[in-house]
């Protein structure tokens, strides 16, 4: 695959990055190696390898999935300035 210039600044303008006229063309060069090197990397044998999560064997640790409160709403509005049963109260701002 190759790149150009108009697909440089196509990227560029999705990405909301401006690029100008020499950026654009030292840009491609750079792109066109980089989809070089992936390219490179399709030839590479893969066929019984597994995939891993880790370059060393490690079994992943799991919690439980439950959902609780955490336990923690003393804690958040600890510093509130007026709570009441763990809730925030605040001035009345509409009528």
């Amino acid at each position: 695959m190759s790149v150009d210039i108009d697909t440089v600044k196509r990227v560029a303008r999705l990405a909301r990055i401006a690029v100008g006229a020499e950026d654009a063309a030292r840009m491609t060069g750079e792109l066109n190696a980089i989809l070089g090197f992936v390219e490179q990397l399709d030839e590479v044998d893969i066929s019984g390898v597994e995939p891993m999560t880790s370059v060393i064997p490690m079994a992943m640790k799991k919690r439980q999935d439950a959902v609780t409160d955490g336990d923690k709403a003393a804690d958040i509005v600890a510093n509130a300035p007026a709570t009441d049963e763990n809730f925030f109260l605040v001035p009345k701002v509409v009528e």
